[in-house]
């Protein structure tokens, strides 16, 4: 992985790192397998926090691309080191999040070959979200899939797997809702770093056969609240 942009100490130096992150942002096609191919490694990304001791728990799950089973997880603890700032929650979780890749990728054996994290990439207000930001910081394709459009808006979804509306600002394209499930509301898909919004929304399709949210989303989100139940690990 290549070297993380350092911390910053306060809300203006973060915007300014990610104003340089974003201008890093790579959109194309080619840097991740196609979905489904035997071999890929999909790696699922979530954060659980215990707002009591301004702690987080992090969660990597990584699946086999074309079985969806499980080959390898990792979780890891951090203190929170940034304060709640909309817009700016990826100074908060990033830190975990690397150190729980930097854990993962010695059981992997090698490189994820896309990260799927829960949240956001272009369908950010200054179009570098946790997706992007830790794309960028890796070097690893990424894609954001979020539980709602935040503050975007989209026309009307079709009641069919796998139908989309465009996610806007204005009249920018910065993501997609699209239904993984008939008659369950849809998700909200951006790109994180080095892959297209088709192909982005293609991989979230192919992660999410039976529920709403992607099986990479599931399984970290239940790692990582299991992790913080259970705390670090001593000795």
């Amino acid at each position: 992985m290549s070297t993380p942009v350092g911390p910053p100490r306060t809300e203006a130096e973060a915007l300014a790192v990610q104003e340089q992150l974003r201008d890093r942002v790579e959109e194309r096609d080619g840097a991740v397998p196609p979905p489904g191919t035997p071999g890929a490694v999909l790696v699922g990304l979530d954060v659980a926090y215990d707002d009591e001791r301004d702690a987080v728990a992090a969660a990597a799950v990584a699946l086999d691309a074309a079985s969806l089973r499980t080959v390898a997880e990792a979780t890891a603890h951090a203190r929170v080191a940034f304060p709640y700032v909309p817009g700016l929650l990826a100074f908060r979780e990033v830190p975990a999040l690397l150190r729980v890749l930097e854990l993962l990728e010695p059981r992997l054996g090698r490189r994820p070959d896309l990260l799927v994290c829960d949240g956001y990439g272009r369908a950010h207000p200054r179009r570098c979200g946790l997706a992007s930001h830790l794309g960028v910081v890796t070097g690893v394709p990424a894609v954001g899939v979020a539980k709602n459009p935040f503050v975007f808006t989209h026309g009307p979804v079709g009641p069919h797997r796998g139908d989309r509306a465009p996610l806007l600002a204005g009249d920018e394209e910065v993501g997609s809702a699209l239904r993984t499930r008939a008659g369950v509301k849809p998700v909200y898909v951006s790109v994180g770093h080095r892959i297209t919004l088709d192909a982005a929304c293609a991989h979230t399709l192919a992660l999410a056969p039976d529920y709403r949210l992607p099986e990479t989303t599931r399984r970290a989100d239940a790692l990582c609240r299991r992790a913080l139940r259970e705390g670090p690990r001593t000795g």
